[in-house]
């Protein structure tokens, strides 16, 4: 079976000052990181020409797309009965990503798949996370 789903899907990305653009994000969950998901963004989208890569939990993006969630740098929340926002804060600016709801549940649904939401736990390698702390 394979340890990691990844999946494109066209986003809308709106920046700050008002700028909106069409772009290809990566959602990727790895089931070695079995809590979390990851938005990956292009290089042309970043202001220093590298992939960005933001990291948050796979609740959050679930739950945000019922209701407005995320106290921290990242806020998940619904747009309609379609569309999902997901907001990113950095030093640098805020970013406001949209979301067909649809594409971002078939990408939980491989998520689930991989590792059914309860048993994360179960996919944590605790020696292998001790023996790279300690070095």
């Amino acid at each position: 079976m394979p340890a990691v789903v990844d999946h494109s899907v066209q986003a809308r990305l709106i920046t700050v000052p008002s700028v909106t653009r069409e772009v290809t994000v990566g959602l990727r969950y790895d089931r070695h990181d079995p809590f979390a998901v990851q938005l990956v963004f292009p290089s042309e989208v970043s202001l220093d020409g590298q992939e960005v890569a933001w990291v948050f939990s796979r609740e959050l993006l679930e739950d945000g797309m019922r209701a407005r969630v995320g106290p921290g740098d990242v806020n998940v929340r619904p747009s309609g009965a379609e569309r999902t926002v997901i907001e990113l804060r950095a030093p640098e600016g805020v970013a406001v990503v949209e979301f067909d709801t649809g594409s971002l549940l078939r990408f939980l649904h491989g998520t689930y798949q991989l590792v059914p939401p309860g048993t994360e736990p179960l996919e944590l390698d605790l020696d292998r996370g001790l023996t790279s702390l300690l070095g």
